[in-house]
């Protein structure tokens, strides 16, 4: 199975340049080819495939030296991504649901790019990509199995790698029992052994602070630094809950596997 490592990057001022600078490549370069895609469907009444634009990658990096700075293999990367959108937008629409076409990628909409072969590799402490350089990566659990991509995610000014590995399944034993578990209000949930699980109460916890945030970004006037700064304060509160949250139930749901083989 493929199973997601995520582990905090802390690089220097001149890496997070080229990281940003390699997001900025990637954000482009999408929007450019979703417009070409628009474009032709529009002029042809034909739609673009993945490896029509793949083709054309060499070219553009003639045309736009800038290209050349960023690895061959990320660039494969976003003309695949925006292919998975594409088809996720024709699924949608054979099932009738919400049809959500692909849209033009701003400045903050755009936080992350993956190499998903051979320009990165783990190395002690630090993790090394192709164009970008050695980042002090802080690996706080093992990593057991193959490394299969690798992706930076950078998110309210910090910097994350998303390690994709391949192991081995490894099932735990067997206990024989079964339990059924109903999702509540009073409390999170409640099993049919009569066990109770309180609900969470970061957010309540929280409310305060998250109010004098929010305040504060009221306050600020729209595109200053400032402004933007008690943005970039708020998301990271609404993060810290997300995660909070995120944990506990890790924890419920960890105790329950553990225990029974048949969850319903």
């Amino acid at each position: 199975m493929l199973r997601t490592y995520k582990f905090r990057l802390y690089p220097k001022p001149e890496q997070q340049e080229r990281i940003d600078f390699t997001l900025e490549r990637c954000r482009l370069l999408y929007n450019r080819l979703l417009a070409e895609r628009i474009h032709t469907y529009r002029t042809k009444a034909k739609t673009l495939s993945y490896y029509e634009q793949k083709k054309t990658l060499l070219a553009r990096k003639k045309a736009i030296p800038a290209l050349k700075e960023v690895h061959s293999q990320v660039l494969q990367n976003v003309v695949e991504r925006l292919d998975k959108a594409y088809q996720a937008f024709y699924r949608r629409v054979q099932n009738g649901g919400k049809t959500g076409f692909p849209r033009f990628k701003g400045e903050s909409r755009y936080r992350s790019f993956t190499d998903p072969q051979s320009g990165f590799s783990v190395e002690g402490k630090y993790l090394k990509l192709s164009k970008i350089g050695e980042l002090r990566i802080r690996l706080h659990r093992q990593i057991a199995g193959t490394i299969k991509t690798c992706s930076i995610v950078k998110k309210n000014g910090r910097y994350y790698a998303c390690l994709a590995v391949e192991q081995a399944l490894n099932p735990l034993p067997k206990t024989g029992k079964e339990v059924g578990v109903d999702l509540g209000i009073k409390h999170l949930a409640v099993t049919s052994d009569e066990q109770f699980f309180a609900s969470p109460h970061h957010l309540r916890r929280s409310e305060r602070r998250l109010k004098q945030l929010q305040r504060l970004v009221s306050k600020r006037k729209k595109g200053s630094h400032r402004r933007k700064k008690a943005i970039r304060l708020l998301a990271r509160m609404h993060e810290k809950i997300a995660n909070q949250r995120k944990d506990y139930t890790h924890q419920i749901s960890h105790q329950l596997v553990k225990r029974f083989d048949l969850i319903a």
